[in-house]
């Protein structure tokens, strides 16, 4: 970087270090001086990008103490993203999930359209279901950006959900919600165990850090979901 790198440049290339985790949560992240000595910039350039980062959630500032990275960056300063896990097992039912699979495709069009990705990024899909007591609670069907997150490609997600992994393991900045009902197509409803064309609730959501997408995931429902939301 330059010494005319804005503190734009900088910030998002500290807020890279933290989604990546090269810069861990709770982590104490270098000193205004060093980083100028860095990335070639003005120490006040720094100090205004870690006062963005700041008010992301993804940093805390202490004086004297330092600037760490937030334990729990951006989730809680922001929105949290629920866990499916604690949503069943809030209702008292068992929890119980089950990878159905995961790949690398091509993705559809319409997917890369959604993420504002160029050809040649490369996705992961991870298609899983969560169950309450037994019964199909939701679909999880999930392309995450490896770009933005690369450890997403090792990740076990045999034994955790992708849902619990992401959490915490990618901030995010920005996210978008969006809810529909649909019809159940043939590989939906035997999933779910329901009958082709049957309703099913749908929620979408995108999360972003900064400029970078993280994923989009859409989570299927039987007709008999009830959403509830608390602010």
């Amino acid at each position: 970087m330059s010494a005319r790198s804005s503190f734009r440049t900088l910030r998002d290339e500290m807020a890279r270090r933290i989604a990546e985790r090269r810069w861990p949560p709770g982590a104490l992240i270098p000193g205004e001086e060093a980083l100028a000595r860095e990335f070639g910039a003005a120490r006040a350039t720094v100090n205004r990008a870690l006062q963005e980062l700041a008010r992301a959630g993804l940093v805390e500032r202490r004086r004297r103490a330092g600037t760490r990275v937030a334990l729990h960056p951006v989730r809680e300063a922001r929105f949290v993203i629920p866990l499916v896990r604690q949503e069943i097992e809030g209702r008292g039912a068992t929890y119980r999930y089950r990878l159905l699979s995961r790949e690398e495709p091509s993705p559809p069009e319409i997917v890369r359209a959604r993420l504002g990705l160029d050809d040649g990024v490369p996705l992961l899909r991870v298609r899983c279901l969560h169950l309450a007591d037994n019964a199909p609670y939701q679909l999880e069907d999930r392309w995450i950006n490896l770009d933005a997150v690369p450890g997403a490609r090792t990740a076990d997600f045999e034994t955790v959900s992708p849902n619990e992994w992401l959490v915490e393991n990618a901030p995010f900045t920005e996210a978008e919600f969006t809810f529909r009902a649909a019809a159940a197509g043939p590989e939906e409803a035997a999933v779910l165990q329901l009958r082709a064309g049957e309703p099913v609730f749908v929620g979408e959501r995108i999360t972003w850090l900064r400029e970078r997408p993280i994923t989009l995931v859409s989570m299927i429902h039987p007709p008999s979901h009830r959403m509830v939301t608390r602010l």
